[in-house]
C-alpha cells in the first residue's frame, strides 16, 4: 500500500506534464485511457527512429559475406585474365619480330645498316640474363609495392616494351628487353602471391562464423587446400590461353606473307633427334612480300591496346591483396630481413628436394616453344603451320588444366608425378624420331605431341604452385617461396637459352635426366614428410613501427598522456618476443644435436636458464610497480 501511496504522486505528475505539453502546443500528445500516446508526424518519427522488425540480421550477414566471395573471384578473374592478356602480347609481339627480323630482304630494305640480328640477339640476352639477379630484389620490391601494384608496375613495363617496336632501335628494344627481364620473377612471383591470397580471403568469407576466422587467428592446418586447388587451377585454365592470343598476330596478318614449306625449307635436310642447333639451312628469305609499314603499325597498335586493357584489369578490377594493417606488417619487419628471408627458406629440406622439378619446369616450357616446335614442327611441315601448333599446345594445356582438381580427392604426389611421367615418355619418343623435312603428312604426329606435351605441362605448372602453397600457408612466406620458385625458373631458361647450338639428343639427355631426379628428389621429400620430419623453417621477425605518427591501437587509449611510456613498453615487449624467437631456434637446433647424438641441447637449456629468471623478475617487478602506481 505504501508503495502505490509513492506511485501515485509520480503517475500524476507525468500527467500533468503531458497535459502541458499539450496546452503549450504538443498536437502529437494526447491522452486515452490516463496513457500518453503519439500520434501523426510524433508517430512516424517514433517509427522511423524505432527499432526495425523487419531486418535480419543473420540474413544480412550472409549476403554481405556473399558479395564479399563474389568480389574475391572478380578478383581472380581480372588478376587472371590480365596475365593472360600480358603474356599474350609479349610472347606474339616477340614472335612476329623475330621473324620480320630474321629476313634478309626486310632488314635491307626497312633498316639497311642498322644490325637487327645483332639487336635480337642482345635484346634476347637482356630478357634471359637478367634475372639470373632477380631472388636479391624480387621481395623487396614487392613488399616495397605491395603485391597488386607490383602486378600493375609489372604489366606496364610489358606495354613500354610493346611500345618501343614503333621505333625499332638498339637504345629502345634493348633497355626495354632489359626492363623486362628484370620483372618477369616479381610479375610471376607477385600473381602467385595475389591468387593464393584470394583462395584465402574466398575460405574466410565462406567460414566467417568460426571462431578462428572472427578472431584473426590462424586456421587449421589445411584448412586453405581446397580453395588453393581451385583457384591456382582456373588461373592456369586462363592463364595458357595466353599462348593461343600470342599466335593471332602470325595466324591472322603474318602468314599470308610467309613462303610454304618447299622454299623456307629447300636447303634443310636434317629434323628432330638427328639435328644440331635450330633449323640449319633454313632459308634467309622468309616473306613472299614484305608487309606494308602500316600494317605493321595497326597490328602494333592493337597490341599496345591489348596491354593497356591488361593494366586497367588490375587497377580498376582487382582488388588489394592484403588489408592496409598486413601491409604495414609485412613492411616493417626491416628490409634487412626481407633480403634474407629467401635464403634462409632455402634450408627447408621440402625446398631443396623441390628445386630440380623448379629447374625441369623452366626447361620444358622453353623447349616445347624453341627445340620442339622448331626443329620438330617447323622442320617437318613448315613455317605457316607454326601460330597452329602453338595453339594446339596451349589449348591442350589450358583444358587439362583441370586435371588438378583431382588433387581435391587423389593424394598430392598423383597429379605431378603424372605429368612428369608423360614427359618422360614424349621425351624417350622424341629422343629416336627424326621426322622428314618437308612432309606434310607427318602433320597428325605433330599436333598430337603438342596436344600431349601440353597436358604434362598443366599437371606440372599447376601441381608445383598447388603443393608449394600447401607447404606454406602462412601469408608472411608466400611471396619469399614463390621468388624461389620462379628464380630458379629463370634460371632455367637462361640454361636453355644458352645451349641453343646443342645437338638435339643432348638436349633430351639433359631434359630426361633432369625430369628423372625431380621425380626421384620428390617422392624422397614425401617420404620424409611421411616420417614426420621436422622441416627447418625460419622465423619471421615481429613487425617494428617505428614511423613517426602512427601508432596501432591497443588495449589502451595511445592518445592519452603518457602513450610515449607504452611505446617504450610495447619497444621492450617486441625485443622481449624476439629473443623468445632466438631461443626458440636455438632449441630446434639443440633437438638436432639431440638428435645427433651430442649435448648441447642440454648445455644451451641450462644457460639460458637465468635469461628467462631475470625476464620473469622483470615482468614481476613491472607488474608490481603498476599496482602500486593504481
Amino acid at each position: 500500500m505504501a508503495s502505490l501511496d509513492v506511485e501515485a504522486p509520480a503517475m500524476a505528475n507525468n500527467l500533468n506534464q503531458y497535459e502541458e505539453a499539450c496546452i503549450n502546443g504538443g498536437d502529437g500528445v494526447r491522452i486515452q485511457n490516463d496513457v500518453p500516446i503519439l500520434d501523426g508526424g510524433e508517430a512516424q518519427i517514433d517509427d522511423f527512429l524505432g527499432p526495425n522488425t523487419d531486418y535480419n540480421e543473420e540474413e544480412e550477414e550472409r549476403k554481405y559475406y556473399r558479395r564479399k566471395r563474389l568480389i574475391v573471384i572478380k578478383n581472380v578473374v581480372a588478376a587472371s585474365v590480365a596475365g593472360m592478356l600480358t603474356y599474350g602480347v609479349y610472347l606474339g609481339l616477340l614472335q612476329m619480330q623475330l621473324i620480320l627480323h630474321y629476313d634478309e630482304t626486310y632488314r635491307e630494305v626497312k633498316y639497311g645498316s642498322v644490325g637487327l640480328q645483332d639487336i635480337d640477339n642482345k635484346m634476347l640476352m637482356g630478357i634471359n640474363v637478367t634475372p639470373i639477379v632477380a631472388l636479391l630484389y624480387t621481395p623487396v620490391l614487392i613488399r616495397f609495392f605491395g603485391t597488386k601494384w607490383m602486378i600493375f608496375l609489372a604489366t606496364g613495363i610489358y606495354a613500354l616494351f610493346v611500345s618501343t617496336n614503333y621505333w625499332e632501335r638498339y637504345y629502345t628494344l634493348v633497355p626495354s628487353a632489359v626492363a623486362i627481364g628484370v620483372t618477369i620473377v616479381p610479375l610471376w612471383t607477385s600473381l602467385g602471391n595475389y591468387i593464393t591470397r584470394m583462395a584465402q580471403k574466398y575460405y574466410e568469407y565462406t567460414n566467417y562464423k568460426e571462431l578462428h576466422v572472427q578472431e584473426q587467428k590462424k586456421p587449421p592446418r589445411g584448412a586453405y587446400h581446397r580453395y588453393i586447388i581451385i583457384f591456382h587451377t582456373v588461373f592456369y585454365m586462363l592463364f595458357y590461353l595466353s599462348f593461343i592470343l600470342a599466335e593471332m598476330p602470325t595466324a591472322i596478318f603474318l602468314r599470308k606473307f610467309i613462303f610454304p614449306a618447299n622454299h623456307t625449307l629447300a636447303e634443310v635436310k636434317i629434323c628432330g633427334g638427328d639435328s644440331a642447333g635450330i633449323l640449319k639451312g633454313f632459308n634467309k628469305t622468309v616473306l613472299r612480300t614484305l608487309p606494308p609499314s602500316r600494317d605493321l603499325i595497326v597490328v602494333e597498335s592493337v597490341l599496345m591496346a591489348v596491354a593497356f586493357i591488361s593494366m586497367l584489369l588490375v587497377l580498376v578490377l582487382c582488388g588489394a591483396a592484403y588489408r592496409p594493417t598486413e601491409e604495414i606488417d609485412l613492411r616493417s619487419i626491416g628490409w634487412g630481413n626481407i633480403f634474407q628471408l629467401p635464403f634462409k627458406h632455402m634450408r627447408d629440406y621440402r625446398l631443396r628436394h623441390l628445386f630440380p622439378f623448379f629447374i625441369y619446369s623452366g626447361f620444358e616450357v622453353l623447349f616445347v616453344c624453341t627445340g620442339f616446335i622448331l626443329c620438330y614442327g617447323v622442320c617437318a611441315i613448315g613455317l605457316e603451320n607454326l601460330p597452329y601448333i602453338i595453339i594446339a599446345y596451349g589449348l591442350s594445356a589450358s583444358v587439362f588444366s583441370c586435371l588438378s582438381l583431382s588433387m581435391l580427392k587423389l593424394s598430392r604426389p598423383v597429379s605431378l608425378v603424372s605429368g612428369a611421367a608423360i614427359h618422360t615418355i614424349l621425351i624417350i619418343v622424341l629422343f629416336f624420331w627424326s621426322p622428314s623435312p618437308r612432309n606434310l603428312n607427318q602433320s597428325p604426329f605433330i599436333y598430337l605431341f603438342a596436344v600431349v606435351w601440353g597436358i604434362g605441362s598443366a599437371l606440372n605448372k599447376t601441381s608445383l604452385s598447388i603443393i608449394l602453397v600447401m607447404f606454406y600457408e602462412d601469408k608472411e612466406r608466400q611471396d619469399f617461396v614463390f621468388t624461389i620458385y620462379h628464380w630458379w625458373q629463370a634460371m632455367a631458361i637462361f640454361v636453355v637459352y644458352l645451349w641453343a647450338s646443342l645437338p638435339m639428343r643432348a638436349k633430351l639427355a639433359i631434359m630426361l635426366a633432369m625430369v628423372l631426379v625431380s621425380t626421384l628428389s620428390y617422392l624422397w621429400m614425401e617420404h620424409k614428410i611421411s616420417r614426420n620430419v621436422r622441416p627447418r623453417i625460419p622465423k619471421i621477425p615481429k613487425p617494428s613501427h617505428k614511423v613517426r605518427g602512427y601508432r596501432y591501437l591497443e588495449d589502451e587509449n595511445s592518445d592519452e598522456s603518457g602513450s610515449e611510456q607504452s611505446d617504450e613498453a610495447s619497444e621492450e615487449a617486441s625485443q622481449e618476443e624476439e629473443e623468445d624467437e632466438e631461443e626458440e631456434d636455438d632449441d630446434e637446433g639443440s633437438q638436432e644435436d639431440v638428435r645427433g647424438g651430442g649435448r648441447v641441447g642440454q648445455r644451451g637449456g641450462k644457460e639460458r636458464e637465468p635469461r628467462r629468471r631475470r625476464r620473469r623478475n622483470q615482468h614481476d617487478h613491472s607488474y608490481e610497480q603498476a599496482v602500486e602506481e593504481e
